[in-house]
């Protein structure tokens, strides 16, 4: 069976998740150093509670997108006495 996103074929789920998870993990990489830019204290202002918030929420986000990856893991599982 072939997978199709937009125009790129997969051959496999795997294919797939490398293709795509390199492209969302580099796409994310980028923000986090955008969004550093803003530590340049002549161009912005800001309050160190400011900051906790902000790296507070990406740090809760990141684990609710690990747990969701951890959670697939269990569910193949099987439960047996």
């Amino acid at each position: 069976m072939r997978y199709i996103m937009g125009k790129k074929k997969f051959n496999n789920p795997r294919e797939r998740f490398l293709e795509i998870g390199e492209a969302r993990t580099n796409a994310v990489l980028n923000k986090i150093r955008i969004l550093s830019h803003c530590s340049n204290r002549s161009l912005y202002s800001y309050t160190p509670e400011e900051i906790n918030k902000v790296f507070k929420t990406i740090d809760e986000e990141l684990a609710h997108a690990r747990a969701k990856f951890k959670l697939e893991q269990s569910k193949s599982r099987k439960f047996k006495l």
